[in-house]
């Protein structure tokens, strides 16, 4: 059973969540189930608890930027229903990006980090129970703070130890939690991700994006071919963003965070910026039918690097736009978006196909060891 305790961070009292693998949620997630069920409540497991009865008591303390309870929403016509939510106030009121030049851009204690975060921000501390059956976590301690500038209902971030000035490149760790906190939460639309630098990151201070959207997604269950089955690696087809896909039921998550590092470590070597989102997902397999949402899906795009460009005016292109979540920055562009000035969009910032097929066998011939 999850449970919390007190812990000190720099020199202040932060509870604890500690969990283990009996918290995990794998049986029964569906949407269709969450739509007819009569007892939402059924739904709520305690890492839910625990995060949104927090995060609702700081909004209500005025902590955020803005306050943020429910958003206008709306599903865009066409075969991706791209989920459009009206966030005016983001747009507008959230910290302004940091000048960054490089994915492999050094960790500046100039620049706001999230060593300088209230303390009042933080929600709780992670903590992984029992310890001696991870021993290759190199910290055990990693933050759930508010997003003061949220984009959806829950946003939080999860930062490991700011202490360690930890540079926005994805850790095995930081991976593994991730996948983690998507098994604590009964919710089958608890998404959690990370943008590199060059792929819309605004603090290059090691950190994953956690939120609830109400909405099903397309990528949660679009099709894709195998390209590595052995370590259950594909290719997304069928949808506008083409990605790569590792899938896991929840019995393999240290080495599907570690191959999930190995993708995104080549993307640094090569100075390839990228978005990952990870989401309950059908099997890769399943072409699109399977209702079953109780593995995960995390999807990994290299993008075009953005170091200093001009924001679209719609919303910018990150991780949970690739995905089909479209926070929409103003109203005129709420209302007019359809389902291909989106796609038009989204692809200005992806590989052209013939770049993004070389890629494809460059990370076959490195996941295989060539």
């Amino acid at each position: 059973m999850a449970s919390t305790h007190s812990a000190s961070f720099n020199g202040a009292t932060v509870e604890e969540y500690r969990y283990s693998e009996e918290d995990f949620t794998l049986p029964g997630i569906t949407w269709r189930r969450r739509r007819t069920c009569a007892e939402e409540k059924s739904f709520i497991s305690d890492f839910d608890r625990a995060l949104q009865s927090k995060w609702i008591e700081k909004m209500e303390q005025g902590l955020f930027r803005y306050p943020l309870w429910s958003l206008q929403t709306k599903i865009l016509p066409g075969t991706v229903k791209y989920v459009a939510q009206l966030n005016v106030k983001r747009g507008i009121e959230r910290r302004k990006p940091q000048d960054i030049k490089s994915i492999q851009e050094k960790f500046n204690p100039g620049q706001f980090n999230f060593n300088k975060i209230k303390h009042e921000e933080i929600l709780f501390k992670m903590v992984r129970l029992p310890p001696e059956k991870v021993p290759s976590r190199r910290h055990n301690h990693t933050l759930v703070v508010i997003n003061v500038s949220p984009l959806e209902f829950g946003h939080v971030l999860f930062i490991p130890d700011p202490s360690l000035c930890l540079t926005q490149i994805l850790t095995p760790d930081l991976t593994l939690l991730g996948l983690e906190s998507i098994l604590l939460s009964g919710h089958p639309g608890f998404r959690v991700g990370f943008n590199s630098l060059g792929g819309f990151a605004s603090v290059n201070h090691l950190h994953l994006h956690g939120f609830y959207l109400d909405e099903e997604l397309l990528i949660e269950s679009a099709e894709s071919k195998p390209l590595c089955p052995d370590v259950n690696f594909h290719q997304l087809t069928h949808f506008p963003a083409p990605g790569f896909i590792f899938y896991t039921d929840g019995r393999d998550l240290m080495s599907v965070s570690q191959n999930i590092c190995r993708v995104t470590d080549y993307f640094v070597s090569q100075n390839i910026a990228h978005n990952v989102f990870m989401t309950r997902g059908c099997i890769p397999e399943s072409r699109g039918c399977s209702e079953s949402r109780e593995g995960i899906r995390v999807v990994i795009w290299a993008r075009q690097s953005c170091f200093g460009a001009k924001e679209e005016s719609a919303f910018n292109v990150a991780l949970c736009e690739l995905a089909g979540h479209l926070p929409v920055k103003n109203e005129d562009d709420f209302n007019s978006l359809t389902e291909q000035s989106v796609i038009s969009i989204v692809k200005s910032y992806l590989f052209s196909d013939d770049e993004f097929n070389k890629l494809s066998l460059e990370l076959v011939q490195h996941l295989y060891g060539h």
